[in-house]
Formats: C-alpha cells, structure tokens, sequence
C-alpha cells in the first residue's frame, strides 16, 4: 500500500505540505521561541511572578499585625484548671443570686461568652494538683466553677505568667466585674502578705494602684478573730468602715468582745449585720433571736407567721385572703386589749 493510500485510511500521519495552513499552525511562533530561549526574557517572567507572591506576603504580614500580642482563645476541660492559690471567693460568692444569673446565662450560651485565664502548670505542680489538672486559674473564678458545675468547657486564653503578674491580673479583673466584699479582698491582701509576695504593704497597695488605708482596712478585717467573723451571717456582710473600731476593741478588751462574739453565734441568720456590729461593740443589746418563725395553721394550710426581726419587734403577717378586711376592726381590738393586759 502506498504512504498516500495508508494515510487516507489513517494509518498512518503525513507531514503537513510546506506553505500549507497545516505548516503555518504546527511552526512555532517567533516570540514563543524567543521568550524560551532568551535569558533576559526569562528573568523578567520570573521576576514578575516573585513580585506577585512578594505583595501577598507583605500583605498577610500587615493582616497579622492586627493580631500582635494576642493570646488565642482554647476550650479546655473545666477539670483540667484548678483555682490559683491566691483564691479570694468566698463559697458564699458561689451561692448568691448574681451566680446563680451567671450560670444560667452560660448554659443557655452553651458556655462562657467571655473567656477566663489560666496558666500552665509545671509536671511537678500539675502531679501536686491532681490527676488531669493541667492549668491554674489567673482569673475567671466563678466563670470556671459555673461550667464546672454545669459539666461545660471552658473557654480561655493561655498565658505564661509570674505570681505578682497573677495576682494583679486578677486583682484588676475583680474590680473591673463584681468586686469582692471588702472581707474577701482583705484574705487575698493578706495571703500576698503573708506569704511574701510583696515586702509590705505600700508596696502591695502600689503594684495594685489600690489606696494604701483601704488595702490596710482590708488586711485588718481578714485578721480579725474566727469567732468575731463566724458572729455574722457571712463575712461577706462585713464593711470596711467596721475595721477600725473592731481592731481597737480587739487591741483593748479582747475578753470582752470575744465573749458578745460567742453569744451571738447562731444568731447571725437573724440579725441585720448592723446589729451584730452593734452588739460586738457593745453599742446596743441584742435580744435574743427566734430560733424560727411561728406560723398559725389549719389543716395544714398556713394561715399566719408570727416573726421578730433584728430589734426585737414582733409582727403578725396574714397570708392572703385569710383576714377579711371587715373583721380588721375586730383584730385591732383583740391586739388592743392583749396589749392593755400586758405587765407594765
């Protein structure tokens, strides 16, 4: 078979006829073949594309300083943190109406909108704290023990801090949300203190940017004697202006307030803590509480609650629809008269 005849039935290719369209197609373009073969001309391809990736970095460097210091935001296991060691909350902290709000409005978020901050424990810490414990908390105290107790991770951020960094850090934070009760300052005051964290007192109320009195009241109210603290309801009741005076009588009849501190244990609940104040200076006597509430009932409906408050007063309170306002004459005469046959 002839190469015309094999290449009609496609066997096999014919070159294309010189001058043909074929010929013009398959040639390579002059330029093409200059810019593949001629160094300056490659340079300038390659410089071209280097300036293309040069200006997307410096780009990105310029997005990335927008995020210069800062620390990314991690969700931990609430039981991999434990409280610092320079822990201020009192448990009545974790118990109140504001953290029982706190913690229902991180369940319905699903966990903490606003991260807390821990850092990272040393192995020979970590083994002292705990099996799993990683972390120690900078601040953030009831945040972590919401989700803790709400079962929820913690969002945080991850910082490598010194003690004294700690402690200011945390020290600003309560100040900025719910400031602790002056009691409580006083315990994280004094455990710096005591424990050398600072040399003295000026320069703990310096490093804080705290009044150096108040610091000084506060220290004084945590030193105050167990006895004389457990007289209230709470310490969280007690105030900075009580510091003072508490301390002088402490300093002058020691016996003496000891002693109005035991008697009044157990009352606390009762009384305003104003009136426990009053009692341990000896300002005024306190009668002695009701042990609970009288209430009157009837078939196991209560009907009224006979109650005395921290001055000694009595009142009658009547639940609703018990006392007809028709026979509130009658009531007053009744009261009139107990009143008229009472020893003078």
């Amino acid at each position: 078979m002839s190469k015309k005849l094999a290449a009609k039935a496609g066997l096999i290719q014919m070159p294309p006829v010189p001058g043909s369209a074929a010929a013009a197609a398959a040639a390579p373009m002059a330029g093409d073949e200059s810019r593949a073969k001629t160094a300056p001309g490659s340079m300038l391809q390659f410089l071209s594309t280097q300036s293309a990736a040069i200006k997307e970095a410096e780009d990105l460097k310029e997005r990335l300083r927008e995020f210069d210091g800062a620390v990314p935001v991690r969700s931990l296991d609430a039981a991999s943190i434990h409280p610092s060691r320079w822990a201020n909350r009192h448990e009545a902290s974790f118990s109140d109406a504001e953290f029982r709000e706190l913690k229902t409005e991180i369940e319905a978020a699903g966990g903490n909108v606003q991260p807390v901050k821990v850092r990272p424990l040393s192995a020979a810490e970590a083994a002292s704290a705990g099996r799993g414990v990683r972390y120690e908390l900078v601040f953030g105290h009831r945040r972590h023990r919401a989700c803790l107790e709400l079962g929820l991770p913690v969002r945080a951020l991850i910082e490598e801090v010194s003690d004294q960094q700690l402690f200011e850090a945390m020290e600003r934070e309560n100040r900025g949300r719910k400031n602790l009760s002056p009691w409580e300052q006083g315990c994280m005051y004094r455990r710096a203190l005591d424990e050398g964290l600072y040399p003295s007192l000026r320069k703990l109320a310096e490093s804080v940017q705290v009044d150096v009195s108040l610091v000084s009241k506060s220290v004084s109210l945590a030193r105050l004697p167990a006895a004389v603290v457990e007289a209230f309801a709470s310490p969280l009741e007690i105030q900075f202006r009580w510091a003072q005076p508490l301390s002088e009588l402490l300093q002058k009849d020691p016996d003496a307030v000891l002693a109005r501190a035991r008697d009044l244990k157990g009352q606390g609940q009762a009384l305003t803590a104003q009136a426990v104040f009053n009692a341990l200076t000896g300002q005024e006597v306190v009668p002695a509480a009701r042990s609970a509430a009288a209430h009157v009932r009837r078939d196991g409906r209560k009907l009224a609650t006979l109650s005395r408050d921290a001055r000694g007063r009595a009142s009658l309170r009547f639940e609703a629809g018990v006392l007809a306002p028709e026979r509130e004459e009658e009531l007053l005469q009744l009261v009139e008269d107990f009143i008229r046959r009472q020893p003078a």
